[in-house]
């Protein structure tokens, strides 16, 4: 069985059934091309990539078969060219559903959880989805730091599972619920939420999403990227624009390695702001870049709302973001303190309440 790797996001294997497809076909010594043919309700997609190695390089793509038509020699020996000297190889992607697009995103609707489970029974407890029908390239947590949103995970859970799964991810949803009335510390949630979700599954990437963040793209893929990823690229609420090229706030994606290499985020940014900033300083403090979706596969809707109590502005941030290359080796994964409440597992997310301290502990 061949393992082919699609998009980045699955390993599809080479159906027995397409076997005798093959025969016929003139075989060479260099790398194959790919002719990966995806099964679909309206026909299939047909993508042609090089392997080189473990890699893969598109060289195009186009429409082909329609429904109720079957497969056709003719067709594979079509998208093969002999002068390449090229081996072919097949693989079927059974994909049940494909990325829609541009999403309409709204917030005028209540939620109903039970309901949003009933339409996504694929989902298992705790939030927990693998695809069936191939082997997702990546497993990926995605964290939610959290505190009194209940309507806003409401709305997170039923715009972001189906999104997840059309994806094809291997995925766990965690939200990381900060215990007690001291100001709120998103960054440290976040490394809690890292360190918890390894305890449970080998997840080699964190997504780390705002409760009150939707992308309005299922295009915008929440996985992991050679470089940090920064998905939440523009926001409603900044008139669908970048606030600036340092920006690194909303929605981020770091692979285990990636985020190990920076010892995590910082513990000591207590209230609102400052910890998106210091993130980005560790990022190019240690050689890596942000990669970014464009901008309009990369919007977001933010839920409107007024500041949480207990999230004011930081008053020490600034002067914090100008000494993170002296601090960030002493204030992140290797510093995380916390104390695990309670864990809550849900239909459609894992809830895990923590007692974080205090600034002044």
């Amino acid at each position: 069985m061949h393992k082919v790797d699609y998009d980045g996001h699955c390993l599809f294997e080479l159906q027995k059934s397409l076997e005798p497809l093959l025969k016929g076909l003139p075989q060479g010594s260099v790398p194959p091309l790919v002719c990966a043919c995806c099964a679909c309700s309206w026909g299939a997609w047909v993508s042609l990539q090089r392997v080189q190695g473990s890699s893969c390089t598109m060289l195009g793509h186009t429409h082909k078969w329609r429904r109720g038509r079957g497969y056709s020699s003719q067709i594979l020996q079509g998208m093969y060219a002999p002068r390449n000297r090229l081996c072919v190889l097949i693989c079927l992607m059974c994909y049940t559903s494909l990325p829609v697009g541009a999403l309409r995103v709204e917030f005028s609707q209540p939620i109903n959880l039970d309901e949003v489970a009933r339409i996504n029974p694929e989902v298992k407890a705790g939030g927990r989805f693998a695809p069936k029908d191939c082997i997702a390239l990546q497993k990926v947590a995605i964290i939610i730091p959290f505190r009194n949103r209940e309507e806003h995970l409401k709305y997170w859970l039923y715009y972001l599972h189906p999104v997840l799964q059309r994806q094809q991810l291997d995925y766990g949803v965690y939200v990381i619920n900060q215990d007690g009335e001291e100001e709120f510390n998103r960054a440290k949630l976040l490394n809690i939420g890292f360190a918890e979700a390894l305890k449970e599954y080998d997840y080699d990437c964190f997504v780390f999403s705002d409760v009150d963040l939707i992308p309005m793209d299922d295009r915008n893929t929440y996985k992991c990227y050679s470089q940090p990823r920064h998905l939440s690229v523009s926001m409603d609420k900044f008139g669908f624009r970048l606030p600036y090229n340092q920006y690194f706030g909303g929605v981020s994606a770091l692979s285990k390695e990636q985020f190990t290499k920076i010892n995590g985020f910082p513990n000591n940014y207590w209230g609102w702001g400052g910890e998106d900033d210091d993130i980005y300083n560790r990022l190019v403090f240690k050689g890596m870049g942000i990669s970014r979706p464009d901008a309009v596969i990369g919007k977001c809707r933010m839920i409107r709302h007024s500041r949480d109590r207990k999230n004011e502005p930081n008053p020490e941030r600034f002067d914090r973001i100008a000494h993170t290359r002296e601090t960030m080796n002493s204030d992140g994964l290797n510093t995380l303190s916390y104390k695990v409440l309670r864990t809550d597992k849900y239909p459609l997310y894992t809830k895990i309440t923590v007692d974080i301290g205090s600034p002044k502990s």
